[in-house]
């Protein structure tokens, strides 16, 4: 299934059915005055989160939905039946937001969570509403309100455990496919990667999500490469793992660029837990390693630095018992504070 998080859809609820009109005419009940009963209220459209979906594929092509306007009423007071809603379902993660980009209308974390995005229309009064004593027999009834109708964006953001960062060609889809079922496509050539992949990794008996985010460049946080759509994956995952190429010609400078995006973007993502991996360690002298290792540090990106090779499997384990090791700090850190894991959309354009 091709993965989509954006997509433009039109939503409009039902119209409230109108009232009747009507005059109750039986054998021996002459003049038996109004007896037009209400029209039924308009469908509201639903926004509905459920599991098994990572992707809003669903809303590619099919981008219109509407409700069901509410039955009219009908004689002998009879109200008119409520119109069907129309639920969409969506992905964990999903966020409803607004055409011109500014507000969040609903976001979706945890299955089974519902929001009324557009309420139907209240139904008409019938014409029995309208009886007084100064006026036995009206004939006039409601229309019934007219539904709601607006354009919104969807946006998903994968939410996973962990969230593999870093340039293109650092190895991010060598290491998800190395620890987990997950089959990302692999070339030796920059953005092999165009849409995130999740894949689910297990050690000692313990299981997390890691999410292969595709590369950033330099200039992401204002669009460039495909920057916006995958900085926000990154928003809700716990830890990220920044990889970095222990063979490129400048590892830390590397290092930096993407730290500078993460920065750029939102302050929350600066403030996440991160473990740097020095990727393709086979491929450079151990001495080398070391030094690049000592350098980072003394750069200031922290002692949580450490280095792997896919290929081989050289210390994949141990950076995998130390990514469990921070998701678990940041779950329970997550209890005491009682906050959500993002923001919401930090400067996002849906044009991103």
């Amino acid at each position: 299934m091709k993965f989509l998080d954006q997509a433009k859809i039109f939503v409009r609820s039902g119209n409230g059915g109108p009232g009747s009109v009507s005059f109750r005419r039986e054998a021996n009940v002459p003049m038996g005055g109004p007896d037009g009963g209400d029209g039924g209220r308009g469908g509201d459209v639903i926004v509905r989160c459920v599991g098994g979906l990572n992707t809003l594929i669903d809303y590619r092509y099919q981008q219109h939905f509407k409700a069901e306007s509410g039955i009219p009423g009908a004689g002998r007071d009879r109200s008119g039946a409520r119109g069907k809603d129309t639920i969409l379902k969506l992905p964990v993660g999903t966020q409803v937001i607004s055409d011109d980009g500014e507000a969040v209308l609903a976001d979706l974390t945890k299955e089974g969570q519902e929001v009324i995005l557009v309420s139907g229309g209240i139904g008409g009064k019938g014409n029995a509403f309208f009886k007084s004593s100064t006026n036995r027999a009206p004939r006039k009834a409601q229309r019934g309100e007219t539904g709601t109708e607006m354009w919104v964006w969807l946006r998903l953001k994968l939410i996973a455990d962990v969230g593999l960062v870093g340039l293109p060609n650092a190895g991010k889809s060598t290491l998800l496919s190395v620890v987990s079922a997950a089959k990302p496509k692999i070339a030796d050539y920059p953005f092999t990667t165009l849409h995130p992949n999740l894949g689910v990794v297990g050690i000692d008996n313990h299981e997390f999500v890691m999410a292969d985010i595709p590369g950033l460049i330099e200039g992401a946080h204002h669009g460039a490469g495909i920057g916006h759509r995958f900085l926000g994956h990154v928003e809700r995952c716990r830890v990220l793992l920044h990889l970095v190429d222990a063979a490129a010609n400048d590892p830390i400078k590397d290092w930096k660029i993407v730290r500078s995006e993460l920065e750029a973007y939102a302050q929350i993502l600066a403030d996440k837990p991160e473990v740097i991996v020095l990727t393709k360690a086979d491929a450079a002298p151990e001495d080398y390693i070391a030094e690049l290792k000592q350098a980072f540090i003394d750069t200031g990106a922290g002692r949580d630095i450490h280095f792997i090779s896919s290929v081989t499997g050289l210390n994949v384990k141990t950076v995998l018992r130390r990514i469990y090791q921070a998701i678990e700090t940041g779950k329970a850190e997550e209890e005491k504070a009682g906050q959500p894991q993002d923001s919401g959309t930090p400067e996002w354009s849906p044009l991103g």
